[in-house]
């Protein structure tokens, strides 16, 4: 297991509140025979207060899915270096970021042993603590207000659209036959969906999580909420990662989590 990592950056905002962000990642190949999760928290190199972070799930093959998730990660860095949060809008990067990377994704298929495809989960924070989420396929991003669920993305898969029609709850779809059956992604012969939506301000104590079907798929939102409230995002991280492996029970997929927290500056 890769241990997740922490960082720590203080930053300033605009009506001179300063305010602390804690993050960490983490990623875990499960019991799968090749890691073809990719995750990682970028700060923004000439402002502080503003980080992108970044889920991708890759699927094609041996080495197909591995080049789509690590070409997510490769656009995620190259529209992040540019953006300038006082000029740019953060929706369109976030736009961009799904489009580019999709459109490479396809590029790649050329030389790539399988068709490779990948989901995406990201989200923005800019200094003022305003936060953009987006997302396509079932890799999920969680806003926690505390312990509470305030928001999650809605996976653009069948199960999920079953659910949606008032088919199938939310417990049967987790063990659904066809629940890896995705109706949106990067990489496919259509345009995948942006799902997109904001937070206008995050309040101290709110936690963003994202991570792939491979952790979540083992928790409830409340379970998530318990353990990002009460643990810093490392050990949250590595709580999440750990109890995902024992529930797996030998049949894991790869895992991957992002956790960023707001904490008052002490």
């Amino acid at each position: 297991m890769k241990s997740p990592w922490e960082f720590i950056f203080w930053a300033m905002t605009s009506t001179a509140q300063s305010f602390r962000l804690s993050a960490a990642t983490g990623l875990h190949r499960g019991d799968r025979a090749y890691q073809q999760d990719q995750v990682e928290i970028l700060m923004h190199q000439r402002v502080k207060g503003c980080a992108l972070a970044i889920v991708a799930d890759g699927m094609g093959g041996k080495s197909g899915g591995r080049k789509a998730a690590d070409q997510v990660m490769l656009t995620g860095r190259q529209v992040f270096e540019r953006y300038v949060p006082s000029q740019d809008d953060a929706s369109q990067l976030l736009h961009q970021l799904v489009m580019e990377a999709h459109l490479m994704i396809k590029l790649t298929a050329i030389t790539a042993e399988e068709e490779p495809h990948s989901t995406i989960a990201a989200f923005l924070i800019n200094p003022d603590l305003e936060c953009w989420v987006v997302h396509a396929g079932d890799s999920r991003v969680y806003h926690f207000r505390g312990a509470e669920l305030a928001r999650r993305t809605t996976d653009h898969s069948f199960v999920q659209r079953l659910v949606d029609e008032g088919k199938l709850t939310e417990e049967a779809a987790n063990t659904h036959p066809q629940s890896n059956l995705l109706t949106g992604c990067l990489g496919t012969q259509t345009d995948p969906p942006v799902t997109m939506w904001s937070i206008d301000r995050l309040s101290y104590g709110d936690t963003l999580l994202a991570c792939s079907d491979g952790l979540w798929h083992y928790f409830t939102p409340k379970e998530m909420g318990a353990i990002v409230h009460a643990l810093p995002p490392r050990e949250a991280g590595e709580m999440l990662i750990s109890k995902a492996r024992q529930r797996a029970r030998g049949g894991g997929d790869n895992l991957s989590v992002a956790l960023l927290r707001v904490d008052p500056l002490k």
